[in-house]
């Protein structure tokens, strides 16, 4: 793919591209490879965005144009040249940032992992909850989850969860699902009364999320295929433990990988089939794989400043969920709300698009930086 021009000057290569593209997915040959069908979709459906974005400006100013002149003769015409001025005023902006620098990751799908950390029991709790939130603010969003691998806790909580999230087909990067939810990684503090504490006491816990990007089979063929081989991998199968029905306990159907170069461990046991939860694993593997490549291109370049716009501190502790003031705190961005409730049911569109600005605003000062 060619690289992405980030101002309107670039347009005319954009053009270009997207006929190209356009002649290349009408080709059938191309639906044989499944991973390169969809890269290209991927991004046959950025330039669309882009192109027609362009396309309706151009349309408004010569709108405007004609309205200034007839606005010279007949003064009704003023009101009209403003509310067009106005108009390609903010298709202007979408411009803008249709064509500003991007994580090339952004369209990708998710593996997300949730996992309860200090707070014990109350955590775990807490852990379900997010799980909830999580599903519910996919489901808006019209994007599938699937549960790769989930371990309950005695009272109902979750120790841990792997989970994935996939767009329903090829969109914009601005609309996938690692653009939305990649800072969510981190630590996420809670504080309220739990239902174990008898004296009325606030308690914090924290419970830990990890983002990857979903690898796919382009990956696998082009960056994976030697970490992949099998002789870099130990395959153990196990006896099942907790909800699954009568094949818990009865047959050897969880599945634990091992990568044997980096001592990566995954374990599934969500899936009644071994053969299920080999593949679920193999998953996960991925995108952990993945994600430790593009960890090493980022060491590679020795710009801090390169992983910071990448990940906006994915490892800090991210947000407060504090229940006594309803209130939740992103402690990246200075974000703050009085709507806990609202945000636990899967309203996250204003703390997710807070960091999202912060995002888009490192990237272009990088970008400014860089062009120096």
């Amino acid at each position: 793919m060619a690289d992405r021009p980030t101002s309107p000057a670039g347009l005319p290569a954009l053009r270009e591209e997207h006929r190209r593209l356009q002649q290349e997915m009408a080709d059938p040959s191309l639906h044989e490879d499944a991973g390169r069908a969809r890269r290209v979709g991927r991004r046959y459906a950025e330039l669309e965005a882009i192109i027609s974005r362009s396309d309706e400006i151009a349309a408004v100013q010569a709108d405007l144009a004609t309205a200034r002149e007839l606005a010279l003769e007949d003064p009704d015409f003023a009101a009209e040249a403003d509310q067009l001025e106005a108009r390609a005023a903010r298709l202007s902006e979408e411009l803008e940032e249709l064509l500003a620098p991007r994580d090339p990751d952004d369209g990708r799908d998710v593996i997300l992992e949730i996992k309860a950390g200090a707070g014990g029991e109350e955590s775990a709790l807490f852990a379900a909850e997010m799980l909830r939130m999580y599903r519910q603010y996919a489901a808006a969003r019209g994007w599938l989850l699937e549960v790769l691998d989930l371990a309950d806790s005695d009272l109902g909580g979750i120790k841990a969860a792997t989970i994935s999230i996939r767009s329903r087909g090829a969109g914009t990067p601005a609309d996938g699902v690692w653009a939305h939810l990649k800072h969510e990684a981190g630590v996420h503090r809670v504080q309220r009364v739990p239902v174990t504490e008898s004296a009325g006491r606030i308690h914090t816990s924290a419970v830990g999320v990890l983002v990857l990007p979903e690898a796919d089979e382009t990956d696998e063929a082009e960056l994976l295929a030697d970490a992949l081989a099998p002789a870099n991998l130990r395959v153990d199968v196990f006896r099942s433990s907790g909800p699954g029905g009568q094949s818990v306990n009865t047959t050897d159907s969880a599945v634990r990988i091992t990568h044997l170069p980096t001592g990566i461990v995954v374990s599934c046991q969500n899936e009644k089939s071994q053969l299920q939860n080999r593949e679920q694993a193999l998953r996960i593997l991925r995108s952990r794989l993945l994600d430790a490549h593009h960890a090493a291109q980022d060491a590679e370049a020795s710009q801090a400043r390169r992983s910071q716009v990448r990940t906006v501190d994915r490892s800090e502790r991210i947000r407060t969920y504090n229940f006594p003031e309803s209130r939740v705190t992103d402690h990246r961005t200075g974000y703050k709300a009085n709507n806990l409730d609202q945000v636990l049911a899967g309203d996250l569109d204003a703390v997710i698009d807070s960091s999202r600005r912060a995002e888009r605003e490192a990237r272009l000062v990088a970008g400014a930086e860089d062009a120096r």
